[in-house]
């Protein structure tokens, strides 16, 4: 019998997951850049589309970008980065429509291919019309299409995962089936991964509309908006914590892996929000009175402008975790039913479960 390191060698390589994780790689570097463009409002600092200074955008001189001004490389390099997501989405949905994908995974890659030609669109139109409010919903779509982005290099690993598993897998024991844990009493636990996902999502725009803001909003409408986001703040850590309390003994143990990671994500984008608040519009003055601040406090420093973006960024490290955690936790069977798909492998089919409970009387 061959061994499982000669299975492995043998297996044909895993395409969509392969170009699946480049996807989502390349689009948390996308997101990078996108957060620094609006940290130092360089959005407008290309004034056309889809070209660059009259030049084809792919043909944009190398030396003038890279080495050119700071706003420049931000911007120029979040276009090219863009359309390298656009590229990748179209190769994997390529891939995946020639091959014997799930139909889960091929509506979730056609999905992606909608969001990435609207997040297209809306980023020419943001710089065409140099108008805010189309900034605020390109920053909308930027993290829905990373959580579907992330959805799909988590299912299209597991082709690979589930030949392992299923060869690691133990005969059948009756008895073991039997005496198994019930699911758990309260129907919060099974909840609970859903609407963190939702919750983590509905952050990210509430935050996206703070940075976005006008400087001529009023100032009932801009604290009404501090007081949403910070609402939402609890909502998630709650929901975090809920996350690792929900989790039963007999549920996959990779969703408590994942509701701890968030669970520390949390904790440190509680920090990084305290310190993006500070450097974006100053110290309560409670604070300077007990420990004056010797240098100018400013967004666009260096200094503040990683505690601004690392707090955009760890927001969608949340996000990405909750879609992890969510499929982990069920969310992969309610897909597949969802599309109409035969959920795989978790329940007994019905007459073998009726069965086992007469067995069991």
């Amino acid at each position: 019998m061959a061994t499982s390191a000669e299975s492995s060698a043998a297996a044909p390589v895993n395409w969509p997951a392969v170009v699946a994780w480049t996807l989502l790689a390349t689009t948390a570097v996308l997101l990078s850049f996108g957060a620094l463009v609006t940290t130092y409002d360089a959005a407008m600092a290309v004034p056309d589309w889809p070209g660059t200074f009259g030049h084809n955008m792919l043909l944009f001189p190398f030396a003038e970008w890279f080495w050119g001004p700071w706003d420049l490389f931000l911007e120029h390099g979040h276009r090219l980065l863009g359309a390298t997501v656009g590229m990748l989405t179209l190769l994997l949905a390529a891939i995946v429509f020639s091959g014997r994908s799930s139909p889960t995974l091929r509506w979730l890659v056609a999905a992606a291919v909608v969001l990435v030609v609207v997040q297209g669109a809306l980023g020419g139109l943001r710089v065409i019309l140099d108008d805010k409010t189309v900034a605020k919903v390109h920053a909308c779509t930027g993290p829905l299409f990373f959580a579907v982005a992330t959805a799909i290099a988590s299912i299209a690993s597991r082709r690979g995962r589930g030949a392992d598993r299923a060869a690691d897998r133990p005969s059948h024991d009756p008895a073991r089936e039997v005496a198994a844990p019930p699911p758990p009493s309260w129907a919060l636990g099974a909840a609970v991964p859903t609407v963190l996902l939702v919750a983590a999502y509905l952050q990210l725009v509430a935050g996206a509309q703070l940075r976005h803001a006008d400087a001529t909003l009023a100032p009932t409408t801009f604290r009404w908006m501090v007081i949403l986001h910070l609402l939402g703040a609890a909502a998630v850590t709650v929901l975090a914590a809920l996350a690792v309390v929900a989790w039963q003994p007999h549920e996959p143990p990779a969703a408590r892996r994942w509701s701890r990671v968030i669970l520390a994500l949390v904790v440190c984008q509680s920090l990084l929000g305290a310190g993006a608040w500070v450097f974006t519009w100053g110290a309560p003055a409670w604070i300077q009175e007990a420990w004056p601040v010797a240098e100018a406090i400013r967004a666009r420093s260096p200094r503040g402008a990683m505690v601004v973006t690392a707090h955009v960024l760890v927001g969608m490290a949340i996000l990405g975790s909750a879609v992890a955690m969510a499929l982990e936790w069920g969310g992969m069977e309610r897909l597949e039913r969802l599309v109409g798909a035969a959920p795989r492998g978790r329940s007994a089919p019905p007459r073998a479960a009726a069965g086992a409970v007469g067995r069991v009387a």
